[in-house]
């Protein structure tokens, strides 16, 4: 009896779980009619001298736990981030309940999948995939558990938590529930574009299927894992694909933000929205909550002292960040999906001067450069993740100078290498570079800090290094020009020759400022002869 009583408990919170999650019982005749129940398990005299009675208090306890966990989503129903947050809370509190965790996944996905974040929703089930996996593992019934999954995403690692009661003996899982479970994590990495993780989902179908002997189903699976392959070598450096923008949004104003104040988190946006929509969004959202008149954006990057706000004002900074890589990070991640994939270091840069200003000349523009970090990797079950760690440096001038034609060197040379060169950019970039009349671009550093009289007020070694990233670049601008001349039409020929004819100007300046003759090494490929 007190086996089948706790399946039943089971069975009962999962139901109520689902209704909560999909439909939004839980009003007041919901309430009533668990202190009816109560009153007559209590009331029962035949029940007195056994257990009913207080499995029954346990079991209504547990449903009101549910209950009181989900009235804050009913309060933040129109707040997608907060809603799949606390949903999320609910899954985590479900360690012991396999499938009580993937009713709460499943129905964060839902909510992703309706607000269009795919990579999202694609998580979710992965998750429930690993939870499953794990189940059968720990039961002998499958080879894999959740670590199977860890070349997917390193988040999975919370699937592993799972621990054994009653709930976990009765979940009805089998190896043909993960294949489902696995085949709908295909359907949405291919819905979300993430082609690359195709094949590492149907490793376990893969496995599932040797051992059913099941060659038909292997051989279209194998077919599929060809086609989303194709699809990476179509798509892989195009830059077609758009896997989202990121945001740093924090959150001052303790009287209405509560538990909330003075976190960071950062949002992950679909596709290419912008700095202007997203803050729109979240000043709609909160608007709604707290009042038009009672909320303000930041859109400063600056750090805030909550000393220096107005407690009558709810604030919301949003700064538009990009994924961070060291220099070996930088040179393992060579495509758009790797630096997409897998990633919880941001970087935003401040500029400023030591006069107080926010911009200046060349010779007195700072930056300050603040990478944070995120307690999980993105993408995730949620779209938003907290900051749980930041860092800040300050360049000055030169070291400005030198990570802004670090990056234009970098860049050049990227677009150069790619498979399908592409024009435009190629020659904006080349624009940007070459025209000697740009008074804030290559050559105003290059006069600032390397011309002898101005190279005296700066360290050695820092001047050494910016003239040879001023070769570098003397050189990936010779590289596009070439590039460039060889794909062009007959239309674009003249462009071409006053681009050259830049380019030439640009190294006559710049052999004169740096007191050295600065050539490309394809200088003669150009047509550009040593006299002229």
């Amino acid at each position: 009896i007190k086996n089948y009583f706790e399946t039943l408990i089971f069975f009962l919170i999962k139901a109520v779980s689902q209704l909560i999650a999909d439909a939004g019982i839980g009003g007041s005749r919901f309430q009533h009619s668990l202190a009816i129940i109560n009153n007559f398990a209590n009331g029962d005299k035949q029940m007195k001298n056994v257990n009913f009675p207080a499995e029954v208090k346990d079991l209504t306890k547990r449903i009101r736990t549910v209950l009181m966990a989900t009235a804050q989503m009913k309060e933040h129903e129109k707040d997608p981030e907060m809603l799949v947050d606390l949903q999320y809370s609910l899954a985590n509190s479900y360690a012991s309940t396999p499938e009580l965790r993937r009713t709460w996944l499943e129905s964060m996905a839902k909510i992703h999948a309706r607000n269009g974040d795919l990579s999202e929703a694609a998580m979710c089930y992965i998750h429930i995939a690993a939870l499953i996996a794990e189940y059968l593992k720990r039961k002998g019934l499958f080879s894999m558990g959740w670590p199977a999954f860890l070349s997917i995403t390193p988040n999975i690692k919370e699937e592993g938590a799972m621990k054994e009661d009653s709930g976990m003996q009765d979940t009805p899982y089998n190896e043909n529930i993960l294949v489902e479970q696995l085949e709908l994590c295909v359907e949405y990495l291919w819905k979300s574009e993430r082609y690359e993780l195709i094949a590492e989902v149907n490793k376990p179908i893969i496995a599932v299927f040797e051992k059913q002997r099941d060659f038909k189903r292997l051989s279209d699976l194998y077919y599929d894992i060809h086609r989303s392959y194709l699809k990476v070598a179509e798509v892989v450096n195009s830059e077609k694909r758009l896997f989202g923008r990121y945001y740093r949004v924090a959150f001052y104003g303790q009287g209405f933000f509560e538990e909330e104040e003075g976190k960071e988190y950062i949002y992950k946006e679909p596709k290419l929205t912008g700095l202007s929509e997203i803050s729109q969004r979240l000043l709609k959202l909160y608007a709604d909550k707290f009042g038009i008149d009672n909320v303000k954006i930041i859109q400063d990057s600056n750090k805030v002292n909550p000393k220096d706000l107005d407690p009558k004002y709810a604030y919301i900074q949003v700064t538009y960040v990009t994924p961070f890589f060291d220099e070996k990070e930088a040179e393992d991640r060579k495509t758009d999906f790797e630096m997409h994939h897998n990633i919880n270091r941001f970087v935003f840069e401040t500029p400023f001067t030591l006069s107080g200003k926010k911009h200046g000349g060349v010779e007195e523009q700072c930056k300050r450069r603040t990478i944070l970090t995120t307690s999980h990797l993105f993408p995730y079950v949620k779209k938003r993740i907290q900051v749980i760690s930041q860092t800040s440096t300050e360049l000055n001038p030169i070291e400005v100078a030198i990570d802004e034609m670090s990056k234009k060197v970098s860049e050049l040379n990227q677009l150069c290498t790619m498979e399908e060169v592409d024009m435009i950019r190629l020659q904006l970039k080349l624009q940007g570079s070459v025209s000697v009349k740009v008074n804030a671009g290559p050559m105003a550093y290059a006069r600032a800090f390397l011309e002898e009289t101005n190279a005296k007020r700066y360290p050695d070694n820092q001047v050494k290094l910016l003239k040879e990233i001023f070769r570098q670049f003397a050189d990936a601008c010779g590289h596009a020009l070439d590039v460039n001349e060889r794909l062009i039409k007959e239309d674009q020929f003249e462009y071409q020759g006053e681009m050259k004819s830049h380019y030439k100007d640009m190294l006559s300046e710049l052999s004169a400022v740096m007191n050295e003759q600065v050539r490309s090494s394809i200088y003669w490929r150009l047509g550009l002869n040593v006299g002229s």
